[in-house]
């Protein structure tokens, strides 16, 4: 298993790019509105919740080049289409269904569910695509 590092870092500044994009620009509004988390409540959140999120992206990126090292591996070649199934199967097998097992739990609203289903595929795909191209 071979796991560069440059594709690493690469992917965790893609993937918070995307959540930049996903939750500070596109979908912004909705959430605030979903989730019931005002803008004075980032506020007084401080910087905690983005470290958290560096912390998490930087595992998912180090855990998907691993996963896409060890499948490339198994087939004995390295076809980028390879690296984006590695993303949507952890997406499909782990996040998705994390997702939907705690939102419905927590009886959290089904448009909520999906805007943040499609960020973790979006992110999934986004950061493993740039491991395919760096890798």
């Amino acid at each position: 298993m071979s796991i560069s590092w440059l594709a690493v870092v690469v992917s965790t500044a893609v993937g918070m790019a995307i959540a930049g994009v996903w939750y500070g620009w596109t979908f912004v509004g909705v959430w605030r509105e979903l989730t019931g988390v005002t803008e004075e409540d980032s506020k007084r959140a401080g910087k905690r919740p983005f470290a958290v999120l560096l912390a998490s992206i930087l595992v998912t990126a180090l855990v998907l080049a691993a996963g896409c090292s060890i499948t490339s591996g198994s087939f004995g070649s390295d076809p980028l289409w390879l690296d984006l199934a590695v993303g949507f199967v952890a997406w499909l097998g782990f996040s998705l269904t994390t997702l939907g097992q705690h939102n419905a739990f927590e009886q959290k609203p089904t448009r909520l569910t999906v805007i943040n289903s499609a960020y973790q595929l979006t992110l999934f795909l986004g950061m493993a695509l740039a491991i395919g191209l760096l890798q």
